[in-house]
């Protein structure tokens, strides 16, 4: 029976393994493992190696990312990993979000520099620490000026369900950013009006202006429907992820159109309900409005956008860029590599009793079965992040449209003037 001491592993010898000791010693020869008087044969452990990963360089409010997966141990055993932040900057609350997890992450909150160490166990000796260091600055403050001041398109789509002009012209003054659109999309959509979506999509007056010095709040705005439009695609065409469509408590009251009951109905990633989205995850409204619930696929392919690089697709009501999928691994390295980026939402593990039964619509089917969880994907509570881009090498605060919930912003983190407000859509 194998029995453990210490840094050892008893190894009980078999016939064979006695023979050749007796022989090897008849010989002269000598073995590497340990032995004693009795036969029995001790196997050294080796003490396994901890690596806390490369330094880091970030942006204040970053999430880092840390990461264990290169440690190591000679014998093969499986670790256990222990983390700590021995150094935070003056004022910082940061704590990590586990400190047994392989890849804990914790949120850059001050300026300054964070060193946090790392030991590896393997159940028997633990590994000499090692130390990772974190580099935290501030966003440059700056003007989104001279960045697609000059975008014009104005072509007919042929599309069957389009057959119109489509044109969104953006320009700059000294201090905002235009936009003067008819709503209609640029590339293909999907038929409209369809069983689930009874509308035909209509040119439209779009006029709006967005500030060219965009200025990163401490709070979020909710935006959408009634309470204004989040953003728009570069093609005009506004952003609007929410619904309102609803449910009652019992489930058996739920309509696409009636925002009063208290379940919020999702447009994407559910099956219960289906609103007559194209493949843009797209739908009209009765007035004639095409618009975005998740990821605008016809406009992003137009952009030749794909998974090497990031592609710019829109602005935000606050001024703040919106990129599609995928972004730099490190969000202040512009030489990390390209990766999916992911949104921070997980589905509620605490179901309310007065939920519809999760039989009938399963969880995800409502805005209400999602909570945000920070550090569980790459961004904040309004699908956004800081991070050096294409666009703006120096860092800026910047949204990304997503294939995991909430898909695009449903809030803004810039100041906006929420007065006014849209009609809420289908």
């Amino acid at each position: 029976m194998l029995q453990k001491f210490s840094a050892y592993h008893y190894v009980k010898p078999s016939l064979v393994s006695l023979l050749l000791l007796s022989t090897l010693a008849a010989c002269g020869g000598s073995d590497s493992d340990n032995n004693d008087d009795s036969g029995e044969v001790f196997t050294t452990n080796t003490a396994p190696v901890a690596n806390a990963g490369e330094d880091q360089s970030v942006f204040v409010n970053s999430t880092v990312i840390l990461s264990g997966a290169l440690s190591s141990d000679a014998d093969g055993d499986t670790l256990g990993y222990s983390w700590s932040l021995s150094t935070i900057p003056t004022d910082s609350i940061a704590t990590l979000s586990s400190e047994n997890d392989v890849s804990p992450t914790f949120i850059a909150d001050v300026i300054g520099h964070y060193i946090v160490h790392l030991t590896v166990n393997d159940d028997q000796e633990s590994s000499e620490v090692d130390s990772v260091e974190i580099f935290v600055s501030e966003v440059s403050n700056g003007s989104t000026a001279n960045i697609l001041c000059d975008y014009n398109y104005n072509e007919y789509n042929d599309s069957i369900y389009v057959l119109e002009d489509s044109m969104a012209q953006w320009s700059c003054t000294d201090d905002e950013r235009l936009l003067s659109a008819n709503g209609v999309p640029d590339h293909k959509v999907g038929e409209f009006p369809n069983s689930n979506n009874p509308n035909a999509i209509e040119s439209q007056t779009v006029a709006d202006s967005l500030t060219l010095s965009p200025v990163e709040s401490t709070t979020a705005t909710t935006l959408g429907g009634p309470r204004g439009v989040t953003g728009y695609v570069l093609n005009g065409v506004k952003i609007d992820a929410g619904t309102a469509g609803s449910c009652d408590d019992s489930g058996n009251n739920c309509s696409l159109i009636d925002n009063s009951g208290s379940w919020s109905i999702e447009a994407l990633g559910q099956t219960s309900f289906n609103f007559g989205t194209d493949d843009n995850n797209a739908h009209v409204q009765p007035g004639g409005a095409y618009h975005y619930h998740g990821m605008p696929e016809g406009f992003i392919a137009k952009q030749g956008g794909g998974d090497t690089t990031m592609t710019i697709i829109g602005w935000a009501a606050d001024g703040f860029p919106i990129y599609a999928r995928y972004g730099y691994s490190i969000a202040s390295d512009a030489t990390s590599p390209i990766k999916l980026i992911t949104g921070s939402y997980q589905l509620i593990s605490d179901v309310s009793s007065s939920r519809p039964s999760k039989d009938i619509y399963p969880l995800g089917t409502f805005a209400q079965d999602w909570q945000y969880v920070a550090g569980s994907g790459d961004l904040d509570e309004c699908n956004g992040r800081v991070g050096v881009t294409p666009e703006f090498p120096n860092g800026i605060y910047h949204y990304f449209a997503t294939e995991s919930y909430p898909y695009f912003q449903r809030c803004v983190k810039g100041e906006v003037d929420v007065t006014g407000g849209m009609p809420p859509p289908p």
